[in-house]
């Protein structure tokens, strides 16, 4: 089944993302069930499958079957696509079409879905530390920090850009505790103060460079006990 779902994921790399130009996505847009991109498209994606597949005749009917609801699933994004759901729309459309893919794949493999997997210890443990360093991070960082209000709020930025940047820092730190590359977290402090110290320079602002660092070294701190944590626990288990 692996080796059957990789040659198809391969495909539909080829087709989605490496032979479609913006070209054809614009006018796909614009156009949506009339554009004649949106056949060429289904078209090269079933080239890629067959060339994929060595044009085994074998897998007809999945083959059918995955160009059938890429096709289908495509135009109902289009359809449905606008400014405000486009972001949601493509993680759903790739989500389905994957979803496609591991349903043929499964067809012709003696395949039994085991989701065993999913509840054992080190499985829940690494969720946890996930959840821990996203979401519950998150909000504590919140809390301690809503103890000082900074008084000049007026300046632009994106919509929730510091919690993004936060978390994937966080989960950047993980990564490299996890790995044992503790110098790669002070490459991500160094990367961090670069970019920040044009901010801080131009402001002259002694209560924003406070608050900056305040909040960086919580993050950096819960991510490192989380990490650490983690691995502890790790070697706790059966």
């Amino acid at each position: 089944m692996l080796v059957l779902t990789l040659k198809l994921l391969l495909a539909h790399i080829l087709g989605d993302f490496v032979l479609q130009p913006n070209k054809w996505i614009k006018d796909k847009l614009e156009k949506k069930q009339k554009s004649a991109y949106l056949y060429w498209h289904i078209v090269i994606h079933l080239l890629a499958i067959m060339v994929v597949l060595e044009f085994n005749t074998n897998y007809f009917i999945g083959i059918a079957t995955i160009v059938i609801t890429h096709y289908l699933i495509d135009l109902a994004k289009l359809i449905l696509q606008n400014d405000g759901n486009a972001r949601v729309l493509f993680f759903l459309d790739q989500l389905l079409h994957l979803l496609v893919l591991v349903i043929v794949a499964t067809t012709y493999t003696d395949y039994s879905l085991n989701l065993a997997y999913l509840t054992a210890p080190n499985v829940i443990l690494f969720l946890i530390a996930i959840f821990l360093l996203t979401n519950v991070s998150a909000i504590l960082m919140k809390v301690i920090i809503s103890k000082w209000k900074l008084e000049d709020e007026s300046k632009k930025s994106l919509k929730n850009a510091g919690a993004y940047i936060g978390v994937l820092e966080r989960l950047f730190i993980f990564m490299f505790i996890v790995l044992g590359q503790w110098s790669g977290i002070g490459f991500l402090l160094t990367a961090k103060s670069v970019f920040r110290f044009g901010d801080l320079s131009k402001a002259n602002d002694r209560k924003l460079t406070e608050y900056i660092l305040i909040g960086t070294l919580i993050s950096f701190g819960l991510a490192i006990l989380i990490a650490l944590g983690y691995k502890f626990m790790l070697q706790q288990l059966p």
